[in-house]
């Protein structure tokens, strides 16, 4: 009798401290599985970030940054055609048309090109701000506002700097799959355009006019997509690759000879006066092969002046070049 009544409060006590156990056990994986649980909601709660390399330095980013400042045109172009929202934009110049939107009082004005409006853009608050060229020398104050990224185009690289461009900018705002498509479009447009220029030994020259002075660009310069992308042959090869040209006269239009004449008019955007169009109608530059074949091309100065790098900008060039040389 004693015998079983000892085994069954052993049996007793067993059954409870196993059962102990199972409950201690139970609510330890409990509290792991609630730890795991506040981890991976903080860390959705927490925006990602990338960093960013670029030619002035380096840039901290969240990605999907909600009050952006943009500078620079063709960034602007870029944004706007992957279905991005920007906030600030200088609106003391010239807009090229298919961005004249961005002239509205629903964009706040962060100055002009080369003078950004520091007090309103540090009002902003921005999370991001986007430079190039010409906003460089304001890089360091620019960037103590917020993370500010260069994103101007390297001219003697262009299609590689322009295609980094693209693809930061849609890994910042999570537009991957459109900026491929938008790509693939380009990519194969110049290839098409570059098949006829192949086809083609006609030379080419770019000038722009400013103030009744020329300047010719070479490959490798500002406008050196029309020669290094395109295709177009350089009716001057030895034209020296810089921001400002090489200052030229007519009299050396009229020796270079070009077949092809392009024509940038930068006081028609900058100043809203073009005067290109009654200079070159001159005795020299009637001589030339253009002259004598009607190709002398007008090109959209405000396409190809101020707003360059862009996914619609370089789709246009390659339309409007291919247009030219029918």
């Amino acid at each position: 009798m004693k015998k079983n009544l000892l085994l069954t409060l052993f049996t007793a006590m067993l059954v409870m401290f196993l059962a102990a156990c199972g409950s201690d056990n139970t609510e330890e994986a409990s509290n792991e599985r609630a730890e795991t649980k506040t981890e991976s909601e903080q860390a959705a709660a927490e925006p990602e970030e990338l960093t960013i390399k670029h030619d002035l330095g380096e840039a901290v980013v969240q990605k999907n940054p909600e009050t952006v400042v943009v500078f620079d045109f063709g960034a602007l172009d870029i944004l706007d055609k992957l279905g991005v929202e920007v906030d600030g934009v200088p609106q003391g110049g010239t807009f090229p048309k298919y961005l004249s939107k961005f002239a509205g009082e629903e964009y706040e004005n962060v100055g002009s090109l080369k003078e950004p409006d520091f007090e309103a853009i540090y009002g902003m608050e921005p999370d991001l701000i986007l430079i190039s060229g010409r906003q460089s020398a304001a890089y360091e104050e620019l960037n103590k506002i917020a993370p500010t990224v260069f994103v101007g185009v390297d001219n003697a690289k262009y299609m590689e700097s322009f295609t980094h461009n693209v693809n930061t900018l849609a890994e910042i705002f999570g537009k991957e799959a459109e900026a491929e498509t938008e790509l693939a479009k380009i990519n194969e447009a110049i290839d098409s355009l570059k098949a006829v220029t192949a086809a083609d030994d006609k030379k080419g020259l770019v000038t722009l006019t400013t103030g009744g002075k020329l300047s010719a660009y070479g490959p490798g310069s500002r406008f050196g997509i029309l020669h290094d992308v395109f295709g177009v042959k350089p009716a001057d090869e030895n034209i020296e690759a810089s921001t400002h040209g090489m200052s030229v006269t007519f009299e050396y239009i009229a020796e270079t000879n070009p077949d092809y004449l392009f024509v940038v008019d930068r006081d028609a955007v900058v100043e809203g006066n073009g005067t290109a169009a009654d200079m070159f109608d001159n005795e020299l530059v009637n001589k030339t092969n253009a002259a004598k074949n009607g190709k002398i091309i007008y090109l959209d100065p405000a396409l190809w002046y101020i707003a360059g790098g862009g996914l619609t900008s370089v789709a246009q060039q390659v339309a409007e070049i291919e247009a030219a040389l029918k």
